[in-house]
């Protein structure tokens, strides 16, 4: 192609004027970049010079009925159409349109102007049909249903890298910018965008500027054509079924219409909608396509989906810097820099007024150096870094996603249809005031309120729905089990979700309440059951759980894998414990969870022998969570059960069993000191013969690794138990060289864990050696480095009445205190 074509292609405009350019014979073929502000302007410009008696939109015609919703004042932009298979709503497809896509703006002036206005892509009846549905990979989530032009409209040839690379750029956005976001309809240095709110997006264009308004397509109608004659289809052979059915449209309209029809489409189709063909051809190309029932809607969208990196094809790098060019009225470098600073002080970063200046002096002189008509997002990110940011990129990632990217989520009717799920989701979030938002944020919940327990249900209920708007994560400030934290998120792809949810009910509740039934009776691991069951005690779907109790019983009668049952008694526990806090009846659950204790306390013992590091290391995991669980259903079992005493026998049987896995043995011995079952001496002793000389050292390595390590406050008992940080220190320098590297990195991975004051700590102590037992009951010892000189008994004694107050304990009688 030669480099007059790509000149062409740039939208500057010829010398006719506006009312030329409206005599001008139709169709008019508009050839557009989805989600570009300069496209918009150009289509905008293009409609007031043209007046079509009516207007065609690359889309799926069943969306027809759906395009007067856009003229709704609650329609706010991002939005999106999603269509989806009834039988299957999994597969779907989205269209998207920001506030700054030709698409909209075409719809918009349309509907504004009382002309018709129709969609004339394929239908999606067949477009989903042809659609191979994409197995789910896991942690996807709901990634899997893309707009149907991430794989049809962008070509595997990109028109845009190719007419750039022709002209002599090596970026295709730059050379997009420079041709035409920062370019008017007539050619000359746009200082400013155009705005289109309300219902008169006219009001940003006048007679006299509009020029040859239709000039830029003509010419990009070019360059386009010279691409399809060296390219051909540019990979998409499917490209082909959808421009005949296009065509097929546009002769429909013709005969209704006349000539003067507007046409909005991917520019990389005008040649193929311009070319002569017969009907009979066409018609030909769309016999036999497959094709399924559709449902469509209008669903919010957001700027970040809209970026090429959240996986939209046909997405831009930039939805947030293209939103601003196209709605700032004037000035857009300064108004942008204003945002950066405003998004800056708020985050407690020092920008002045000065800051501005002079961000916005760099940029244009940036701009002048590398020869563009406007300073673009790469000169204006530059200026950012340098003036605001001190040459640090850790702002500027903030600047990037709040601004250049952004966070704005749209807004749709509650007019729009919406499966009856969707619906009720929408009148549960209204009245529980959890409005859906595109930004991350953390919901903290006290469960003891109504409101905020009928929020955790609904999240609850959702996410065993698998429609993923928010998470549960580790609650800041609090413990207590009436307290929730959540981090929420909701993303676009959702309404797919709820529209898969759909096929198990109208509502939420009986949504969710058939599928854990259904999921209770597929199960095949007792794990599963449990936590099932622990899920609908949280959503609180009472209907459900007798099928899931059902189940449950059944599964941990025939499972005789410890291991099993052990990852299974946890959730047990943790169930029994919502009964007080969620006002829920557990009794089913009780007897359950004792059967599953006592068949671990007769079985845990026997597993734990013969096992490899890793067995060894996944039995020690689950001896923990079953000495929590246990904890847990002692604190509610009735007096003389002896859950625990037999638990604690378990341990002490565990803990002195050389053919116990040397992990396994130092945790038991752990958590019986923890507990004060396990007297210190005793402790010692254990520690004295998992350490002495007979023992290998990978085996004793181990031990201490059960014993004192990760972050369970180990570190903590060697620096408060001298004899105990004697033994390992004695045990350490003795072993032998040739077998130390063998035991390095277990014992890294145990130490590495400690906080950084605890590894500190035990260097003083190690460095300054053992301490005499004479002078360690002298509470005038020398003091070590880094250590006070001896105990302060007047300090000590200010604290005791707090820490008494702090555990509950009466205050010392003034008699024994004295």
């Amino acid at each position: 192609m030669s480099g007059a074509a790509v000149a062409a292609a740039a939208p500057r405009g010829r010398t006719t004027t506006g009312p030329a350019a409206r005599s001008a014979a139709g169709p008019w073929l508009l050839g557009v970049r989805h989600h570009g502000p300069g496209s918009a302007r150009a289509v905008l410009a293009a409609l007031r010079a043209a007046r079509p008696a009516a207007v065609l939109i690359e889309g799926p015609p069943e969306g027809d009925a759906l395009l007067p919703l856009a003229a709704d004042p609650r329609m706010r932009p991002p939005v999106a159409l999603l269509a989806h298979a009834v039988d299957d709503p999994g597969r779907a497809s989205f269209w998207p349109m920001a506030a700054f896509s030709p698409e909209w703006v075409a719809i918009r002036w349309a509907l504004d102007h009382d002309v018709p206005v129709r969609f004339i892509d394929l239908p999606a009846a067949h477009s989903l049909a042809l659609k191979e549905p994409a197995p789910e990979e896991p942690g996807e989530g709901p990634e899997r249903a893309e707009h149907a032009q991430e794989e049809e409209v962008t070509p595997v040839v990109d028109p845009i890298r190719v007419l750039a690379e022709t002209a002599g750029y090596d970026d295709p956005e730059r050379w997009w910018e420079d041709v035409v976001e920062h370019r008017s309809p007539t050619g000359e240095r746009d200082d400013g965008g155009m705005r289109l709110e309300g219902a008169t997006p006219d009001d940003a264009v006048t007679d006299d500027a509009s020029g040859d308004a239709l000039a830029p397509f003509v010419a990009l109608a070019e360059a386009m054509s010279a691409l399809r004659e060296a390219y051909g289809d540019g990979g998409q052979p499917r490209d082909a079924v959808r421009e005949a059915y296009m065509r097929i449209q546009l002769r429909t309209a013709r005969k209704e219409f006349g000539d003067d029809v507007a046409v909005v489409c991917g520019a990389w189709h005008v040649p193929a909608l311009a070319a002569r063909t017969t009907l009979a051809a066409d018609r030909a190309l769309l016999k036999g396509l497959p094709k399924v029932r559709t449902d469509l809607t209008w669903v919010p969208w957001t700027h970040r989906r809209l970026a090429r990196q959240s996986g939209y094809g046909a997405g831009i790098d930039s939805p947030g810097w293209y939103g601003h060019l196209f709605e700032a009225a004037d000035r857009p470098i300064e108004r942008w820099m204003t945002k950066v600073a405003g998004l800056l002080r708020g985050e407690d970063r020092f920008v002045s007024t000065a800051h501005v200046i002079e961000a916005v002096r760099l940029a244009e002189t940036l701009a002048a150096l590398r020869g563009r008509p406007l300073a673009g997002l790469g000169e204006t990110t530059d200026a950012v870094r340098a003036v605001m940011c001190e040459g640090s990129d850790v702002p500027l990632a903030l600047v990037r996603d709040r601004l250049i990217v952004g966070e704005s989520l749209g807004e749709v009717p509650d007019t729009a249809p919406a499966v009856p799920l969707q619906r009720d989701l929408t009148r549960s979030q209204r009245t529980l005031r959890l409005k859906p938002e595109a930004s991350e944020r953390e919901l903290d919940l006290d469960l003891r309120k109504e409101t905020d327990a009928a929020r955790s249900r609904l999240l609850h209920r959702l996410r065993l729905l698998d429609v993923g708007w928010g998470d549960p994560v580790a609650g800041r400030g609090s413990t207590g089990t009436f307290r929730e934290s959540w981090r929420l998120s909701w993303e676009p792809e959702l309404h797919v979700r709820v529209a898969e949810a759909g096929v198990w009910g109208t509502t939420v509740l009986t949504a969710a309440t058939a599928k854990a039934a259904s999921q209770a009776v597929a199960a095949t691991a007792l794990a599963d059951v449990t936590a099932l069951a622990e899920h609908c005690l949280l959503a609180g779907l009472p209907d459900a759980l007798p099928v899931v109790m059902k189940a449950l019983a059944d599964r941990a009668a025939l499972d005789a894998d410890v291991g099993h049952l052990a990852d299974a008694l946890p959730a047990l526990a943790r169930s029994l414990r919502y009964g007080d806090v969620r006002s829920t009846d557990t009794a089913a659950l009780t007897e359950v969870a004792a059967g599953l204790a006592e068949r671990i306390c007769v079985g845990l013992p026997p597993a734990c022998t013969g096992l490899d590091p890793d067995g060894a290391e996944t039995l020690r995991g689950q001896v923990e969570e079953v000495h929590g669980a246990i904890g847990l259903l002692d604190t509610g079992a009735e007096p003389g059960t002896g859950l625990r005493e037999r638990w604690d026998a378990v341990l002490h049987k565990l803990a002195a069993r050389d053919a116990v896995a040397g992990v396994i043995r130092g945790r038991a011995t752990r958590l019986l000191l923890d507990e004060g079952r396990l007297a210190e001496d005793e402790a010692a002793r254990l520690m004295g013969l998992a350490l002495s000389p007979g023992t290998p050292p990978a085996d004793a390595a181990a031990w201490i690794e059960g014993f004192v390590g990760g972050a369970s406050g180990g570190g903590m008992l060697l620096v408060h138990d001298e004899r105990l940080l004697g033994l390992v220190d004695a045990w350490l320098t003795g072993v032998p060289a040739d077998q130390f590297t063998d035991v390095l990195p277990l014992l890294r991975r145990t130490f590495s864990a400690y906080e950084p004051g605890v590894r500190r700590t035990l260097g003083e102590l190690v460095r300054r050696g053992p301490v005499p037992e004479g002078a360690r009951r002298n509470d005038a010892a020398p003091a070590a480095g880094g250590f006070g000189p001896g105990l302060d008994r007047t300090r000590a004694d200010a604290v005791e009445p707090v820490v008494r107050l702090l555990l509950g304990r009466p205050p010392e009688p003034a008699e024994a205190a004295v």
